[in-house]
C-alpha cells in the first residue's frame, strides 16, 4: 500500500447558490428546528444545564457515556472532546441548519414540503399542539425530553403524516448533522482524506462551450450520447473509435481528482442525483444515483462482478437468447480488460476479512469480488467522493477518455428536454433525428453573474440517438418525448439492501481499504428460482453508515454514532422478483420512486440479516445492529465465549433470531433500505418495442448483482450494432471487429 501524502488538501469544491427559503414561515422554521434538537439534542446534567433545549441526564448516565466515548476517542483529550459531543446540539449549528435548509428546499418534493408545512402549522397552535402532542404548550416550549417522547411516538402514529414527518425528518437530521458535526470526525479519528493512495492528477476534459443568445444552438453529427455513465461511456467509446462522430451530453458537471475526496456535503450536491435524498413514496427506500461526468461510475466502488449463469439463463427464457451467447461473454470480458478487472491484487480491510472468514468458519460460500482497479492496487474506501488517486478505473479513467482520444465531443450541464422524432416512420415506428435540451454554463450553475453565465436551448441533430441517462431519469426522457407506451417507468428493480453493523472491542477503522471486496453467495437462491441475497460490506464513509441506523433517542444516537470506529458492515444486496415503477413530480418533473419492498422479498432479506448476524458473532462482535428499527440490536452476554462449542448455536442469539424472524418487518416501516441505481441502458433493438407499444424486456428481471459490468457489456454489444447500422464496421486498436 502507498503511504499517505499529509500535506494533501483537496481542492474545495463550490456550491450553487442556496435555495430561498420563504417557502417555510418564519414559525414553522423555528417549530421545525425545535424537533431538530429533540433528534440531536444537546446533553447535559442538571449542573450544567444550559437551557431549555438541553436533554438533562442524571450525573450517573453522564459519567457513564463519557466514559464510554473516552475508551472511543483517540488521544489524551479524549474527556474533553466527548464533553463537547454530548453538549452540542444542532439548532445553534449555521452549517446545519443550511445544510437542512438546502435539502427542503432543492431536494424535497412540493408535495412533501406542504406535508411537513401543514404539520408545522398545527404544532404552532394550542388546539393542535394538544391534539399531536398532548400538550397544549407549543413544541418549542416544551422541554427537549417531552419533546423527543412525542417525536418518538409518531414512528407508530395511526396518522400516516405524523409517520411521513417522522421519517423524513430524522433521514434529514441524521444524515445533515454526522455532514456538519464539527467534532464527529474527531471522535471517531476519521481523516478528510485517505491515509492510503497518493493524490493523482485525472485525465483533462475539454467541454463544448456556448455564447449566450436568443435562438436555439443548433449541433449537428452522427451519434448523440445521452448520460456518461457506465453505458453512455462503453458506447462512445466503441462509436467514436469506429470512425463516427459523437456527442456525448451530461446534466451534471466534471470535476477534477484534485477536488477528491469531496467533503460529504460537497459530493451528495455535486455528484448525485437529487443529492442522495431521493426517498420512495412510502419512505422505506433511499436511492442512491450518480449524477456527475461518468454518472454512477465516478461515486460507485470498485465491485466489478460479471452477470451470473442463472441471471443469464432467466433473461435468455424471456426471448433474449444474447445473454447466453458467447457475444454476451466477450462484451463482458472485453470491458473488463479495459478497466483492468482483477482479483490478484486485491487486499482485504478488516471487515471484508470478517465476511469473508466469518463465511468459512460457518461454511457459506463466499468469494473475492474483482475491482477495476487497472490490474493493481487500490486500497482506498472513500471512492464513492471522488477517487484521489485515479486507481479506480471508472468511465472518466477510461471509456471517456478512449472516447475523447478518438474525436468524441462532451457538452456538461446539458440537461435532455426531449428526443426529437421526425414524421416519418420506419418498421410502424417513429425515427429518433436527434436530443433538444437545455444547456447551463458552469457558472451559471454557480450562481456566478458575469460573461460566463449562460443558459441556452441546443438542439443536437443526429442519425441516432442513444438515452443513456440511467433507471431514474432514462424513462423520463423517454415520456417528455411523447413515447406513450405504458411500460415506459414501470417494472423497477432497485436491489434493495438492510444493513447490518458488528460492534467489537477494538479499533477497526473501517474506512481504510476498499469498500467491497468480498461477497457471499450462499443466499443468492432461496427460493429455488434465483430470488436471494448477497452479503456484502458497504462503504464506511460516516455519511453513509451512520444515518442509515435507526434513532430511539438523543443519547443513544449520539452514543452509535460514535462507536462506528470500531464496527464492520454487512448489506444483504437482494434479487427483488416484485418491482416498481419511476414517475415524474407532477411540479417540477423530478423522478420519483413508487416503491414497497414485498412480502416475498422481505422474506429473504430477514435471512440475510440473520446469516449476517452469525458470521458477526462467529467472529467475535459484541454487538450486531441492523437497520430495522422494530429490532433491538443483538448484544452478546458478558459470558458469552466467542470460541465456546456451541458457536451459533448459542441460546441468546438463537433468541434473538427467532424474534427477528417473528417480526419480519412490515410495511411501511422497513428502513431504511438503500441500494445506488445502477444506469439503465437498453440494448439496441429494443426500444423499437417501446415506442410500437409492446412491453420492453417482457418479464427481464434484476440482474442480482451489483450492475456496472452488466450494463458495459450491454452497451458493449448494442453499440457495435449500431455502428453496423451506420455503416461503420471497422477495427480499433481495442480489436473492434464485424460481428
Amino acid at each position: 500500500m502507498t503511504d499517505h501524502i499529509t500535506s494533501y488538501t483537496p481542492l474545495e469544491v463550490p456550491l450553487p447558490p442556496a435555495p430561498d427559503l420563504s417557502f417555510f414561515t418564519d414559525a414553522q422554521w423555528k417549530t421545525l428546528f425545535a424537533l431538530t434538537d429533540a433528534i440531536v439534542p444537546s446533553i447535559r446534567t442538571a449542573a450544567t444545564v444550559n437551557s431549555s433545549t438541553d436533554k438533562v441526564i442524571s450525573t450517573a448516565e453522564w459519567d457513564s457515556a463519557v466514559t464510554k466515548l473516552s475508551s472511543l476517542i483517540p488521544g489524551p483529550d479524549a474527556a474533553k472532546i466527548a464533553t463537547v459531543y454530548l453538549e452540542e446540539d444542532v439548532s445553534s449549528n449555521p452549517v446545519f441548519r443550511a445544510c437542512v435548509g438546502r435539502i427542503f428546499g432543492d431536494y424535497v418534493h412540493e408535495e412533501g414540503r406542504s406535508g411537513f408545512g401543514l404539520i408545522m402549522n398545527a404544532l404552532n397552535t394550542r388546539a393542535g399542539s394538544l391534539i399531536l402532542t398532548g400538550s397544549t404548550r407549543l413544541i418549542h416550549q416544551q422541554p427537549i425530553a417531552l419533546r423527543e417522547k412525542v417525536f418518538r411516538g409518531w414512528d407508530s402514529s395511526r396518522l400516516p403524516p405524523l409517520r411521513a414527518v417522522y421519517r423524513g425528518l430524522t433521514a434529514i437530521v441524521k444524515k445533515s448533522w454526522v455532514m456538519t458535526s464539527p467534532t464527529i470526525n474527531q471522535v471517531l479519528g476519521f481523516p478528510r482524506i485517505p491515509v492510503h493512495g497518493k493524490p493523482t492528477d485525472g485525465l483533462p476534459y475539454e467541454f463544448l462551450q456556448f455564447p449566450a443568445g436568443g435562438e436555439p444552438e443548433t449541433i449537428e453529427t452522427d451519434v448523440v450520447i445521452v448520460g456518461s455513465g457506465c453505458g453512455g461511456s462503453v458506447t462512445a467509446k466503441n462509436l467514436a473509435e469506429a470512425g463516427l462522430r459523437v456527442v456525448v451530453v451530461e446534466k451534471s458537471y466534471s470535476y477534477s481528482s484534485r477536488s477528491f475526496p469531496m467533503t460529504p456535503n460537497e459530493a451528495y450536491i455535486n455528484m448525485f442525483e437529487n443529492a442522495g435524498a431521493t426517498i420512495s413514496e412510502d419512505g422505506s427506500m433511499a436511492v442512491l444515483a450518480g449524477s456527475t461526468w461518468g454518472g454512477g461510475g465516478t461515486v460507485n466502488w470498485s465491485a466489478a462482478l460479471q452477470t451470473q449463469a442463472y441471471v443469464r439463463q432467466e433473461w435468455a427464457d424471456t426471448g433474449l437468447p444474447f445473454f447466453t451467447s458467447l457475444e454476451f461473454q466477450r462484451s463482458l470480458d472485453r470491458v473488463c480488460d479495459r478497466m483492468g478487472v482483477n482479483t490478484e491484487h486485491v487486499e482485504h480491510n478488516r471487515q471484508n476479512n470478517v465476511i469473508l472468514e466469518g463465511a468459512r468458519k460457518l461454511g457459506y460460500a463466499a468469494k473475492a469480488v474483482p475491482q477495476n482497479t487497472g490490474n493493481g492496487e487500490h486500497y482506498c474506501g472513500y471512492c464513492m467522493l471522488g477517487c484521489h488517486s485515479a486507481g479506480k478505473k471508472g468511465p472518466t479513467e477510461t471509456f471517456l477518455a478512449d472516447a475523447g482520444k478518438a474525436g468524441a465531443v462532451f457538452i456538461e450541464g446539458f440537461k435532455a428536454d426531449k428526443v426529437i422524432f421526425d414524421g416519418k416512420t420506419q418498421n410502424g415506428r417513429r425515427v429518433a433525428i436527434g436530443v433538444e435540451g437545455t444547456w447551463t454554463s458552469r457558472d451559471s450553475y454557480l450562481g456566478i453573474n458575469g460573461n460566463g453565465a449562460v443558459k441556452r436551448k441546443i438542439i443536437i441533430k443526429a442519425k441516432k440517438v442513444v438515452v443513456s441517462s440511467g433507471t431514474l431519469q432514462s424513462p423520463l426522457l423517454l415520456l417528455r418525448s411523447g413515447i406513450k407506451n405504458s411500460q415506459v417507468g414501470k417494472n423497477l428493480h432497485l436491489h434493495p439492501v438492510m444493513g447490518g453493523g458488528a460492534v467489537f472491542d477494538e479499533s477497526v477503522r473501517p474506512w481504510e481499504g476498499a469498500a467491497l471486496t468480498t461477497v457471499v453467495n450462499e443466499f443468492e437462491d432461496l427460493d429455488g428460482h434465483g430470488h436471494g441475497v448477497k452479503i456484502e460490506a458497504v462503504s464506511m464513509m460516516p455519511s453513509v453508515y451512520i444515518p442509515v441506523f435507526p434513532w430511539r433517542n438523543g443519547l443513544d444516537y449520539k452514543l452509535w454514532a460514535a462507536g462506528m470506529s470500531r464496527s464492520t458492515s454487512f448489506i444483504t444486496l437482494t434479487k427483488d422478483r416484485d418491482g416498481g415503477r419511476v414517475f415524474p413530480d407532477p411540479a417540477d418533473g423530478r423522478p420519483r420512486i413508487d416503491y414497497t419492498v414485498s412480502n416475498f422479498d422481505r422474506r429473504h432479506i430477514v435471512e440475510g440479516l440473520i446469516a449476517a448476524a452469525k458470521i458477526a458473532y462467529i467472529s467475535g462482535a459484541k454487538e450486531f445492529h441492523t437497520t430495522y428499527r422494530d429490532i433491538p440490536p443483538f448484544v452478546r452476554p458478558d459470558a458469552s465465549n466467542p470460541d465456546a462449542p456451541e458457536g451459533t448455536n448459542d441460546a441468546a442469539l438463537q433468541n434473538w433470531i427467532a424474534e427477528l424472524r417473528r417480526k419480519s418487518p412490515p410495511q411501511p416501516r422497513t428502513g431504511p433500505v438503500r441500494q445506488c441505481t445502477p444506469d439503465g441502458d437498453v440494448p439496441d433493438g429494443l426500444v423499437p418495442q417501446i415506442q410500437r407499444g409492446r412491453p420492453a424486456l417482457p418479464g427481464l428481471g434484476a440482474s442480482g448483482v451489483n450492475p456496472m459490468v452488466t450494463n458495459m457489456a450491454i452497451a458493449d454489444w448494442a453499440s457495435r450494432n449500431v455502428a453496423l447500422a451506420l455503416g461503420k464496421p471497422r477495427g480499433d486498436r481495442n480489436g473492434m471487429a464485424r460481428l
